[in-house]
């Protein structure tokens, strides 16, 4: 599987390397996301005109993947300037002008959703026509070949934590599946994630809920299990296939912002049964979204906005699993502190898990944390967790990402609650309501031990400083007289 993997990942990356119009891993993650969206959903289409009377598909006659990216090796496959004419002057505006009205089925909708902020930036035919072949050569319709793929998917996904902002759309699979795993989805709840990216926590809650399609019954409500809204448009359309190749036939994720709405409107039918999510951190929105939200829960930073939110869309019984950043927990401005006595109040905030540095790197070194809660009764006590990086980890990466099992300290604990101190720390403890109200409502607790600096005499300090300055004076003018030397050869 990882081999399969490999080798696709790395036959488009060499073709695509070799475009002009190529510029880094975002574009060319972004670029193959819609030519896979166009691959898998046609394939699709192929089971549904068998299993759905009188299927019409959205896309337009000629426009379908089978009816111009496939090569039937016959010589009059499109390649060169003609496929270049065709994708950017006919195919591309033919599927963003797709009408949609509010009978459109999601599964036609998503579409034009998939088109609307889609571009080709391949300017060499020839090499556009490799890579058609590549993905062609995947059925989708076949299972093993399905199943195949999924973990390509995966790969491609794992790529964007290091294609620049990207990264913010992806979290590691590992917190996606624990996350679910802890919240325990059964079919017939619904489940959303109000700021999906490339639709992790989503898939992870399918792969829970697969094993309980037992009927017809179970696999409607397996269809309709999952529910996402994502703002940008790359990442909206790798969820949607993401969901596609888990085979749900209506993907019921909006490309839009979910902050746009008045959070006082929503009514019960709008409200979600779990809510899982990674929310943009350190993000800013336009005054004018604050005002979709009480005065005293009006913050500047995304992350804030997007619990407040939570609270609102959240059935009486339903539960959350959400990451947020060190920010939250020791923060004190108006509005993180109205949260905090909010959730502490009007929920019960049973339990926060301090999580290891650098899970998102190379994207972010920020340090963050899961807060599970639930809409059941007032909090009585909330525990904290710190999950310490497993034996023979400095420190994850790309090559070595955080593993499922990596959360099996956690997992033994979770049922088996007892306070842990080491030193004058606390590794584990669960402290009052009372005891965090009389702390600020800083939830900054059982955290990481931190490295205390000796403290020098004034004399030793500055010697110290001294030394330190001169180290790196010298290695600027090492590096200024190589820029040099480079410069001088060039002339």
């Amino acid at each position: 599987m990882a081999r399969a993997n490999t080798q696709f990942v790395k036959r488009i990356q060499d073709i695509m390397r070799n475009d002009p119009g190529i510029n880094g891993d975002a574009q060319r993650i972004e670029q193959l996301s819609w030519i896979l969206f166009l691959k898998v959903y046609d394939d699709r289409e192929m089971i549904w005109e068998i299993s759905r009377d009188n299927y019409l598909s959205i896309i337009p006659a000629g426009f379908h993947w089978h009816e111009w990216a496939v090569d039937n090796k016959d010589g009059q496959s499109l390649t060169g300037d003609e496929l270049l004419d065709f994708v950017n002057n006919k195919l591309l505006p033919a599927l963003k002008e797709i009408t949609v009205t509010p009978d459109t089925p999601i599964s036609k909708a998503i579409v034009k959703d998939a088109f609307i902020d889609a571009n080709n930036y391949m300017k060499n035919g020839i090499l556009l026509r490799q890579v058609l072949n590549v993905v062609n050569d995947v059925d989708f319709t076949d299972p093993k070949d399905r199943h195949l793929f999924n973990d390509i998917y995966e790969g491609i996904l794992k790529e964007l934590q290091s294609a620049g902002n990207s990264g913010e759309f992806y979290t590691p699979r590992a917190l996606t599946d624990f996350i679910a795993e802890t919240l325990k989805p059964k079919l017939g709840e619904k489940m959303a994630d109000l700021a999906c990216g490339t639709g992790g926590f989503l898939t992870s809650t399918l792969n829970l809920l697969r094993p309980q399609v037992k009927t017809v019954e179970d696999r409607d409500q397996y269809n309709h299990a999952v529910f996402g809204i994502e703002k940008k448009g790359q990442p909206y359309i790798l969820a949607v296939t993401n969901l596609l190749l888990h085979d749900v036939d209506d993907p019921d994720i909006i490309h839009g912002n979910s902050l746009e709405r008045r959070v006082t409107e929503y009514e019960d039918d709008e409200k979600f049964d779990i809510i899982m999510m990674n929310p943009p951190f350190g993000g800013s929105e336009l005054p004018i979204i604050k005002q979709n939200f009480p005065n005293d829960l009006q913050s500047s930073e995304t992350a804030d906005l997007f619990l407040a939110l939570i609270m609102y869309r959240l059935k009486d019984n339903g539960r959350v699993g959400i990451i947020l950043p060190d920010g939250f927990l020791f923060g004190d401005d108006g509005a993180k502190i109205n949260i905090k006595k909010r959730m502490l109040h009007d929920f019960n905030l049973h339990t926060i898990i301090r999580l290891p540095g650098s899970i998102f790197s190379p994207y972010t070194s920020i340090a963050t944390n899961i807060l599970f809660f639930d809409k059941t009764k007032p909090t009585e006590e909330t525990w904290f967790y710190r999950l310490d990086m497993p034996k023979g980890y400095k420190h994850f990466s790309k090559t070595r990402p955080m593993k499922l099992e990596h959360f099996d300290p956690v997992r033994e604990w979770w049922n088996n609650r007892h306070e842990i101190k080491e030193g004058d720390n606390y590794k584990s403890r669960a402290y009052t309501v009372k005891e965090l109200e009389d702390n600020n409502y800083n939830f900054d607790l059982c955290g990481f031990p931190t490295e205390t600096e000796e403290v020098l005499p004034p004399q030793e300090l500055m010697q110290q400083y001294s030394q330190e300055r001169a180290q790196l004076n010298a290695q600027i003018d090492k590096t200024l007289g190589a820029i040099k030397q480079l410069l001088e050869e060039d002339d």
